[in-house]
């Protein structure tokens, strides 16, 4: 803990003073985001960093693989739907992020299996992108190289399955339909530091 009150410290001593007028604006106008990120909880992979954004800038929810489970307006417990629903029809974001990345654990439990200390709560979450792993050609190469290739296919096509489902909420789907908001899909790859979009024809480099 005493890491987290240094970093605290020095965000006191270094960061404040500058942005002091940013954190008073925010804080008696309210936040105004123009964007919000899907992201995946992994430590790695931090929305504010790979954008280069600051407070207030982002609205951000993130969860294991970067998913949305499709429009269930049910009695269940639903953080990424009720993050959604309150960006997209009160904050009135522009556009909705997804952001998916390279060696995703999440990824690698619906491929290969959650851990067994991980069943309760992380294999049924999963199985909302199931179906993603149906479209990746199924092959019979093996070896390190292999498996890092096959789960590069199944992250693309799971952030391809969320930015569907993301499509299944009827007030973004009239939103998008209208012009008023965009939904786009990235993939960040960890060992090279490359934020690619995710396309109908592949990956896609941001230059």
């Amino acid at each position: 803990m005493e890491k987290l009150i240094d970093g605290y410290r020095r965000f006191r001593a270094d960061v404040w003073p500058a942005e002091r007028e940013r954190y008073r604006v925010l804080a008696e106008k309210g936040q105004r985001p123009e964007t919000m990120v899907i992201a995946c909880s992994d430590s790695r992979v931090d929305p504010q960093t790979v954008f280069g954004c600051g407070p207030g800038e982002l609205f951000v929810v993130r969860n294991v693989a970067a998913l949305v489970p499709p429009y269930s307006p049910d009695g269940g417990y639903h953080g990424t739907s009720a993050a959604l629903e309150f960006a997209v029809r009160v904050l009135q974001v522009k556009r909705l992020v997804v952001l998916g990345h390279a060696r995703c654990g999440g990824v690698q439990a619906m491929a290969e299996g959650a851990p067994e200390t991980a069943q309760d709560f992380v294999v049924p979450w999963v199985s909302i992108a199931q179906g993603a792993l149906d479209r990746v050609p199924h092959q019979h190469a093996e070896g390190e190289e292999h498996g890092h290739a096959h789960l590069d296919l199944c992250e693309m096509e799971v952030i391809r399955l969320t930015l569907g489902n993301l499509l299944t909420f009827p007030w973004i789907r009239d939103a998008v339909a209208a012009g008023a908001l965009a939904i786009h899909g990235f993939r960040f790859d960890i060992h090279t530091g490359i934020l690619a979009r995710v396309t109908d024809k592949g990956l896609q480099p941001v230059s």
